[in-house]
């Protein structure tokens, strides 16, 4: 810190130096005894050491203060530390002109996206209501049309939920209702709503032991597994998939898909990453593992996949208990 004050601070010190040669040289061409010279040049450096002490300490105290600042810039621009010159005081106005102008920009980017997300809320639940409309329809009548026309408008409404469910993650903590559900309930919900999609594609479902209860959100766990559970579908051309538990906190769902590249699987939470076999099937929008995760995240719940490509997938989503959740 010495250091780098006494290089901040060099000007100074070379114009005192000469200074303190032109003095001296002016004492000895005046032929001053060398005692006077001395006394002269003692007197000069007390007062002179004693400004520079008191200026490396407010050199030092501002560097702290600015580097604390610095670590927890949320502070604000208020807490900046006293200007003691014309230079510092107007590069404080210029950073408050600029924190100004920032929370200006900021503010109204976030009324905008306020704006944009109550606008696409508006949009998917009112979007809901002509689809279970044209699902009422499709049913009336049994025929191979109308069952290929309920999947394709059931994908539909899948990915209307999937945006939803993308407006939401920023702020999921305020629609948070943590409590103790029955993770075979849970399943049962999402299961439900996939049920013709296992049958159209002719996949065999199996369940194993769910009889336990998990701390989580039940809205948005659902949301995961039925995001889980489409990614399943899509991939699993035949075979089976199944829902089961591990050592009791660890929802586990296999599928006897394509698999994952071991290239790919590090990113396949990354948001839009879609992978070899998601470029293939051309389906892919690479978001419902990456909103798997983020909502996971926020229900401080882990997940973790495995995969071999040709041999299918397993999904281990790990439900115990965590002390932020309790009260």
């Amino acid at each position: 810190m010495l250091i780098r004050y006494l290089k901040d601070r060099r000007h100074i010190i070379i114009l005192m130096l000469l200074f303190l040669l032109l003095f001296a040289a002016v004492f000895y061409l005046s032929a001053l005894p060398y005692a006077a010279v001395f006394y002269g040049a003692a007197l000069w450096l007390l007062p002179l050491t004693l400004v520079f002490t008191v200026d490396f300490y407010r050199y030092v105290k501002k560097h702290k203060t600015l580097s604390a600042l610095e670590n927890a810039i949320t502070s604000g621009i208020e807490t900046l530390p006293k200007a003691y010159n014309l230079i510092e005081t107007d590069y404080q106005r210029l950073l408050i002109s600029f924190d100004a102008a920032y929370r200006a920009m900021i503010s109204a980017s976030n009324t905008e996206k306020t704006e944009m997300i109550d606008f696409y809320t508006l949009w998917v639940h009112q979007i809901k209501t002509p689809i279970a409309a044209m699902s009422v329809l499709l049913q009336e009548h049994d025929t191979t049309e109308n069952a290929r026309l309920a999947q394709e408008l059931f994908k539909i409404e899948r990915y209307t939920e999937l945006v939803l469910g993308y407006l939401r993650i920023g702020d999921l903590s305020a629609d948070l209702q943590i409590g103790q559900y029955s993770l075979s309930n849970i399943v049962k919900q999402a299961v439900k709503k996939y049920a013709p999609m296992f049958i159209h594609n002719k996949i065999k479902l199996e369940m194993g032991n769910l009889n336990t209860e998990v701390l989580t959100d039940e809205k948005w766990l659902v949301f995961v597994i039925e995001q889980l559970l489409s990614n399943a579908l899509k991939y699993t051309k035949q075979g089976n998939i199944l829902l089961d538990t591990k050592d009791k906190t660890t929802l586990m769902i296999r599928d006897t898909g394509i698999g994952i590249s071991r290239e790919d699987l590090p990113r396949v939470f990354e948001k839009g990453f879609t992978g070899y076999n998601g470029r293939m099937d051309k389906k892919s929008t690479g978001l419902g593992l990456y909103l798997a995760k983020r909502t996971l995240d926020q229900l401080h719940h882990k997940i973790n996949i495995e995969s071999r490509e040709g041999y299918g997938t397993t999904v281990l989503i790990d439900l115990s208990r965590e002390d932020s959740f309790l009260p």
